[in-house]
C-alpha cells in the first residue's frame, strides 16, 4: 500500500518507489533463494520437503504481487532517469502482463492457479528423479571393464557378490564409457532413462497442457509464442529456422561418425559390419574406445591430470588472473560437511564483493545434475552483495576432461552471479534473457582446452599431478572434434522436441518423442521414456532449450575477442565490466555489441559444428 500511494511522476516519488520495489524483491529473494536451494541439496529429507512447501507459498505471494493493479499502474508510469531504470520498468511491466494483469478477474485468478500448479509440478518432477530409491543390480561379469577405483565405491552384496548401482552421474557416466558388456549398458541406460516413470510423464503432460492454457488466456496461439516474445529469438519461426539450419549440418556429420564407429566396432569385435550397428547405449562406449585408439586419449587416465580439489582451485585461479579476484575460504556454517564457502574479494579495491558456496560431491537425495544457484543477487542501492552456489556431482578422485568442462561451465554461471554490480536486485547476474544465460558459462568451458590456462593447474595440486603436455592437449582437442555431429544432433533433437510440445496444439508428450527420435539415424528404443527425466522443459527452459545452442553462437563469437590469448587480463577485465557485472541492466545483444565492438556473428559456431568456414 505504501508503494502504490507514492507520486511516482515526481523525481522524489519515483526514487522512493523504485527503492521500495527493490527492497520488496530483496525480501522475496531472502525467502525463496535459500528455500529453493535447500529443497535440492539439504541432506535432511524433511528439510527438503518443508522447503518445497514454503517455496510454493512464496510463489503464490509473488503471483499476488504481479497481479496488484496499483503497483502495476505505478511501475508503468514511474518517472525514469537512465537506461537501467528503463530496462527495469520494461521487464517488470512485462512480468505483470505475463501474470495476466490486463485480463478479467476470473482469467487472472486462473493464471495464478496455473503458476502455482506449475511450481508444484516442477518440484514433484525433480523430486521423483532426485529421490528415486531404485537401484540396478550388476554381476561381476556385467561390470567387466570398469576400473578398480569405480568398483571400490559401489555397494556390494557379500552373499552374492552382486553390485548395486544408483543413478548419480559419477556412477552412470563412467559405466556407459567403460563397461564392456553391451547388455549391461543397455539395461543400465533403460533404467536411468526411465527413472522418472509414468508419474513424471503425467506431470510433463499436465505442464504442457497448463502452459498452453495460460498462453491462450493471454491471447497467444502457443506457449512458445508467449515465452519467446521476451527472449532474443522473439518468435518460434526464428528458432525453427535456426534448428533446421543446424540439423542440416549435424545430421550428415552424425551419419559419418556413426559409420566410423560401426566400422571400428566391427574390427574390434571381429564381427561383420552388418552386425555392428551402434545403438544409443553404445555411443559413449565406442566413442571412448575410438578416441583411445585414434587419438591416444584415455578419459579415465586423464583423472590423474585433474585432481578434483586442485581443479576447483585452478578454476578460481583463472578467475583471479582474468578478473582480478581473490577467493578466501572461511568457516561459515554450511548444510553439509562437504560444502565449502569462500568470500570473493576484488584485489584492486581490496573489498569483498560477494560469496560462493561449493557443494561438489554426490549424496543421497541431492540434486543429481550440475547447476549454479543464485541465492542472493546484488544491489548497489542497498550495499547488497551477491551469493551464488555451485552444485555438482563430481568424482572425488579426479576429473576427466568432460567433467572439467562441466566444472568450468557451472563456475562460469557462479562468476556471472558473484561479479554482478547491478543497482537493482532483479537485474543481478544470470537474470539475463534465457537464450543468453548460457553464453558466459559456455565461453568459460574453453579454458579447459587451452594450453596457457592448463599450464598453471599442477601448482594447485602442489606438484602431485602431471602437466598436460602440448602433445596431449592437441590430442584432446582433436578427439573433442570427433563426435560433435552425434552431440549436436542430440541437442537439436531435444530443442526440436521442446518446441514441438509447446506449439499451438497440445499433443501426447511420449508420442511426439517417439516420432522425433524415431526419425534420427539411431531411431527410438521401444520402452524408453526420455521425456520423463527431461527436467529442463518442465522448469525454466520450457520453449527455451534451443537457448543452449543459441548461446553457443554468442559464446564462441565473444571468445574471439581474446584473439587466442585466453589468459589476457586486459580483455578479461573488459569482459567483466561489459558483460559479467551488468546482469540484465541492458538487453543482451546490446551488451555483446559493446564487448565485441560489432554486431554478433555466427561464423565461429558453424565452423565449430562442421569444421568448415561458413558465412553468417
Amino acid at each position: 500500500d505504501d508503494l502504490s500511494a507514492l507520486p511516482v511522476e515526481t523525481l522524489e516519488g519515483a526514487d522512493a518507489f523504485l527503492r521500495g520495489w527493490n527492497r520488496l524483491q530483496m525480501g522475496i529473494e531472502d525467502l525463496d533463494g535459500p528455500m529453493s536451494l535447500l529443497g535440492r541439496v539439504s541432506p535432511d529429507a524433511e528439510t527438503r520437503k518443508q522447503a518445497d512447501a514454503c517455496s510454493i507459498k512464496t510463489q503464490q505471494f509473488i503471483t499476488d504481487v504481479y497481479q496488484n493493479e496499483k503497483l502495476y499502474r505505478n511501475m508503468r508510469v514511474v518517472r525514469i532517469n537512465d537506461d537501467e531504470e528503463r530496462k527495469l520498468r520494461q521487464d517488470v511491466v512485462s512480468a505483470y502482463e505475463d501474470a495476466g494483469i490486463s485480463l478479467p478477474p476470473d482469467k487472472r485468478r486462473r493464471i495464478g492457479a496455473i503458476v502455482k500448479r506449475l511450481t508444484e509440478i516442477s518440484q514433484a518432477f525433480s523430486k521423483n528423479l532426485r529421490e528415486n530409491p531404485n537401484r540396478v543390480t550388476m554381476t561381476a561379469a556385467e561390470l567387466d571393464g570398469m576400473p578398480k577405483e569405480y568398483l571400490d565405491r559401489l555397494q556390494k552384496d557379500p552373499r552374492t557378490g552382486a553390485y548395486s548401482l544408483g543413478f548419480s552421474y559419477p556412477e552412470y557416466l563412467p559405466f556407459m564409457q567403460y563397461a564392456n558388456n553391451d547388455k549391461a549398458r543397455e539395461k543400465y541406460r533403460f533404467a536411468f532413462i526411465n527413472r522418472g516413470g509414468k508419474a513424471n510423464l503425467d506431470l510433463l503432460q499436465e505442464a504442457v497442457q497448463l502452459r498452453h492454457e495460460m498462453a491462450v488466456l493471454e491471447g497467444y496461439r502457443s506457449y512458445a509464442d508467449f515465452a519467446l516474445r521476451r527472449r532474443m529469438a522473439k518468435k518460434p519461426a526464428v528458432v525453427d529456422r535456426f534448428l533446421d539450419d543446424v540439423q542440416k549440418i549435424v545430421t550428415e556429420t552424425e551419419k559419418v561418425e556413426l559409420h566410423d564407429l560401426k566400422a571400428f566396432k566391427s574390427q574390434a569385435r571381429g564381427i561383420p559390419l552388418a552386425l555392428s550397428d551402434i545403438h544409443h547405449w553404445d555411443t559413449n562406449y565406442w566413442l571412448t574406445r575410438y578416441k583411445e585408439q585414434r587419438f591416444g586419449v584415455n578419459q579415465n587416465d586423464l583423472r590423474r591430470y585433474f585432481p578434483t580439489q586442485a581443479s576447483v582451485d585452478w578454476a578460481m585461479g583463472l578467475a583471479s588472473t582474468l578478473y582480478g579476484l581473490e577467493f578466501k575460504k572461511t568457516g561459515a556454517p554450511t548444510w553439509h560437511d562437504d560444502v565449502q564457502y569462500y568470500q570473493v574479494i576484488d584485489k584492486k579495491e581490496n573489498k569483498v564483493i560477494g560469496g560462493i558456496y561449493l557443494d561438489l560431491f554426490p549424496r543421497e537425495g541431492k540434486y543429481g545434475h550440475a547447476a549454479a544457484f543464485p541465492v542472493q543477487g546484488s544491489s548497489t542501492l542497498e550495499d547488497r552483495l551477491p551469493v551464488s552456489v555451485l552444485v555438482t556431482n563430481l568424482n572425488r578422485d579426479g576429473l576427466d576432461i568432460n567433467e572439467l568442462e562441466t566444472l568450468l561451465h557451472e563456475f562460469g554461471h557462479v562468476l556471472h552471479g558473484v561479479m554482478s554490480k547491478t543497482r537493482f536486485v532483479e537485474q543481478s547476474g544470470t537474470s539475463v534473457e534465457r537464450d543468453f544465460v548460457e553464453a558466459p558459462s559456455q565461453m568459460f568451458e574453453e579454458w579447459a582446452y587451452n594450453d596457457d590456462a592448463l599450464s598453471s593447474l599442477p601448482k594447485y595440486a602442489h606438484g602431485s599431478c602431471p602437466q598436460v603436455t602440448k602433445d596431449l592437449l592437441k590430442r584432446i582437442n582433436d578427439s573433442r572434434k570427433f563426435g560433435r555431429g552425434i552431440f549436436y544432433s542430440r541437442q537439436t533433437l531435444y530443442a526440436k522436441y521442446d518446441m514441438a510440445v509447446y506449439d499451438n496444439q497440445v499433443k501426447d508428450v511420449m508420442a511426439v518423442w517417439e516420432k522425433l527420435e524415431g526419425a534420427t539415424p539411431m531411431g527410438y528404443d521401444p520402452g524408453t521414456q526420455f521425456p520423463g527425466q527431461f527436467g529442463h522443459i518442465v522448469s525454466g527452459y520450457a520453449a527455451g532449450y534451443y537457448g543452449y545452442m543459441w548461446s553457443k553462437v554468442l559464446a564462441l563469437d565473444m571468445l574471439s575477442r581474446f584473439n587466442g590469448k585466453l589468459m589476457n587480463p586486459m580483455i578479461g577485465q573488459f569482459y567483466r565490466k561489459t558483460i559479467l557485472e551488468r546482469g540484465s541492466e541492458l538487453p543482451a545483444d546490446r551488451m555483446v555489441r559493446y564487448f565485441l565492438g560489432r554486431s554478433p556473428d555466427s561464423a565461429a559456431f558453424y565452423e565449430d559444428l562442421s569444421g568448415l568456414e561458413r558465412k553468417k
